[in-house]
Order: structure tokens, then C-alpha cells, then sequence
């Protein structure tokens, strides 16, 4: 299973980097992708030829969706978030505790679909495809889901670009 272990070496840093943004939890994250793998390794000779990738975030999604029903934990909502100034080298990282924050406020489908569509830099064919539901859902929920990150953080949203990034 050295391809396995290629694809793993190769493609981990952007998993983790999509694990992460689903959870907000970095060792959560790794919970997530490690199980994830496990899962992807008993189907590999299946999965190799066709898309490993689209299948293990379908995986990881879907193992996030599983831990979140079972955790159930309380959604509760912050403050706006702190200004900064705009010369302040720590700007960036306001930016995203930020986008961290109003990303934890989403449901778990919205966030998958905020982290496919303007992370992943994917289609909403693609995303629908790796979530596996139809095209249409994944609009509704970037709608919305875009509507809510307005409404808790609008300085994260420039309505001119496509990406709250």
C-alpha cells in the first residue's frame, strides 16, 4: 500500500487544513482525519482509481457529522468581533479567531459547505459531489450560511469577492 502512503504524505497538510476548519479544534481535527484514513485505507484498492481525495472528504465530513450528533454540544453565540488596527501585525490573526468563531456559529452542513465552496476552492457540483447531495442544497446552504456570517461578523464578508477569507 505504498500509493496509500504517498497519497496520505502528499495530500495530508490540505486535509488537516479542511479537518480543522470543519471542528475549530486542532486536535480534534487530527481525531478526525486519522479516522478518516483508517476508513479510506480498508476501501483503498476500491477507491485508488477513481477519487481518493473526493472520498476521504466525504469520509471526514461524514465522521463530523457522526461525532457532532452524538456530542450535541450547545451552540452559544459571542460578541462582535474585536477591532483592530490596521497596521497591527496581528491583524491577521484577529481575522481568523474571527472566522473561527462565526464559523462554530454555523450548523454543521453550512460549514462544510462555506470550507468546500470558498476554502477548497471547490464547484457546487464538486461539493455537492463530495457531500453528496444534490447542487441545489449546496446553494441553499452557502445562502444561508452567508447570510448568518454577515449578520455575526460583517467585516469578514466583502461583498464584492465570492470568499469570506
Amino acid at each position: 500500500m505504498d500509493d496509500f502512503r504517498d497519497f496520505v504524505r502528499e495530500r495530508s497538510p490540505a486535509l488537516s487544513r479542511h479537518a480543522y476548519l470543519l471542528t475549530g479544534d486542532h486536535q480534534l481535527a487530527e481525531d478526525l482525519l486519522q479516522s478518516a484514513l483508517a476508513s479510506v485505507y480498508r476501501h483503498w484498492r476500491r477507491v485508488r482509481d477513481d477519487n481518493p481525495e473526493a472520498y476521504l472528504r466525504r469520509a471526514i465530513y461524514h465522521q463530523h457529522v457522526s461525532w457532532w450528533r452524538r456530542r450535541r454540544v450547545p451552540e452559544h453565540l459571542t460578541g462582535a468581533p474585536p477591532e483592530t488596527a490596521r497596521d497591527d501585525p496581528a491583524e491577521a490573526t484577529a481575522l481568523r479567531l474571527s472566522l473561527a468563531q462565526a464559523l462554530a456559529t454555523l450548523s454543521p452542513k453550512q460549514r462544510a459547505v462555506v470550507v468546500l465552496r470558498f476554502y477548497d476552492d471547490l464547484t457546487e457540483a464538486q461539493a455537492a459531489d463530495v457531500l453528496g447531495v444534490r447542487v441545489g442544497t449546496v446553494k441553499r446552504h452557502a445562502h444561508d450560511a452567508l447570510r448568518r456570517l454577515r449578520e455575526i461578523a460583517p467585516g469578514l464578508i466583502d461583498d464584492g469577492e465570492r470568499s469570506p477569507r
